[in-house]
């Protein structure tokens, strides 16, 4: 290899490094500004939130009167609209209920998807699948596996729980 063929390879070895330096670059900026992009941070974040949201309306610790009042709060502040309203409207014949039986659920959601997203309306759908471990006063314990669909709605202190239908096992 003479000195003419390797300063023709150093140079293309940097004209090589060169393009793909302003192709990334390029290809950053499209991405950066891309609606496709801001659609999926909303998304994904309407997701994490609907199944915290999910989860905590499906928890609640019975042991005494404050944690079971705590519950309920967390009932309250993890939905809006109307679901919000029935929760308000029945909190003191729930807190009874729950304050008599002292049994403890918690909620874990195990599988959660959105879909449907709409940005302009603030709301989306959300399917799910949460375990929820009951604890009876008596201290037996067991597991329910139960399916639900969710409506969230954008609210000024992020996405809530609108309204919950619990989906029959079986059901298409």
């Amino acid at each position: 290899m003479n000195t003419r063929t390797r300063g023709l390879g150093g140079w293309a070895a940097v004209l090589a490094a060169a393009l793909t330096c302003v192709l990334g670059g390029w290809s950053y900026v499209q991405a950066r500004d891309d609606d496709t992009l801001a659609y999926a941070k909303s998304r994904d974040a309407a997701l994490a939130a609907g199944k915290h949201q999910l989860a905590r309306l499906n928890s609640l610790d019975g042991t005494d009167a404050t944690r079971v009042d705590a519950g309920l709060q967390q009932w309250l502040d993890a939905s809006t609209g109307p679901l919000h309203d029935q929760l308000a409207r029945t909190r003191a014949k729930d807190a009874s209920a729950l304050k008599k039986s002292g049994s403890t659920a918690r909620g874990t959601v195990t599988d959660a998807a959105l879909t449907a997203l709409d940005e302009r309306t603030g709301t989306a759908e959300l399917i799910a699948t949460v375990d929820i471990k009951i604890t009876e006063r008596t201290g037996k314990a067991g597991t329910q596996r139960k399916r639900f669909e969710a409506t969230l709605a954008r609210t000024a202190e992020g996405w809530k729980v609108k309204a919950l239908t619990a989906i029959p096992v079986g059901a298409a």
